[in-house]
């Protein structure tokens, strides 16, 4: 499919909007996750219940196929009555040997790392994040033409996206998330959003 930026006939840019999953186990722990699969608490479930009643009128679901994230797009999607699709390619970066351990244990094992911005071997950088995310979201914003579509992610995939389109806005809390418009000049990020209310915020300091 073809890579080019996305518009309806009427000029009407392709919307999407990028959400981080609901509170998981480990966000609750403060675990690493990367690409481990936990589910979600019951708080999480609650937040992706609540966070339907925000969103609005979206064409299609879309979710990466980790169960934290599948699972808030199902939650969500049956209270708009749609489907879920569900793409690999929106997993959260893989962490490497952090997955499943704290900040804690990741200074006890690998001191100073988490300061420095260094990364233990197997940890996925922002490029090949971002290249395979944005291969899938083209495709998606190919097939709804003009159409505002959710997509249920992870926050290492959102930031990654934010960064190569320049800007950092820091870490990005459960059941929030960011627009981006695939209009005549390719992806423009757009506002970032919290579907729940203050007192159901979390916000894991973990990918």
């Amino acid at each position: 499919m073809s890579s080019a930026p996305f518009s309806s006939p009427n000029g009407s840019p392709t919307r999407l909007l990028l959400v981080r999953h609901g509170q998981s186990v480990w966000n609750a722990d403060g675990r690493w996750q990367g690409q481990a699969d936990p589910a979600l608490t019951e708080l999480g479930e609650r937040q992706a219940f609540d966070a339907a009643r925000r969103i609005g009128m979206v064409e299609a679901v879309y979710a990466s196929d980790l169960e934290r994230a599948a699972k808030t797009a199902q939650i969500i999607a049956g209270q708009l009555g749609l489907d879920v699709m569900v793409d690999a390619r929106l997993r959260e970066r893989h962490a490497g040997p952090w997955e499943g351990h704290t900040r804690d244990e990741i200074e006890a094992q690998w001191p100073g790392m988490l300061e420095s911005g260094e990364r233990p071997e197997g940890y996925e950088d922002d490029i090949h994040v971002t290249a395979r995310a944005l291969v899938s979201l083209t495709e998606i914003a190919g097939l709804h033409e003009g159409g505002d579509v959710l997509i249920v992610t992870h926050g290492g995939v959102v930031r990654s996206l934010e960064r190569h389109l320049g800007t950092d806005d820091g870490l990005l809390p459960n059941l929030g998330g960011r627009w981006v418009a695939w209009g005549p000049e390719g992806p423009i990020l757009g506002d970032r959003v919290e579907l729940i209310p203050e007192e159901e915020i979390t916000r894991p300091e973990q990918i």
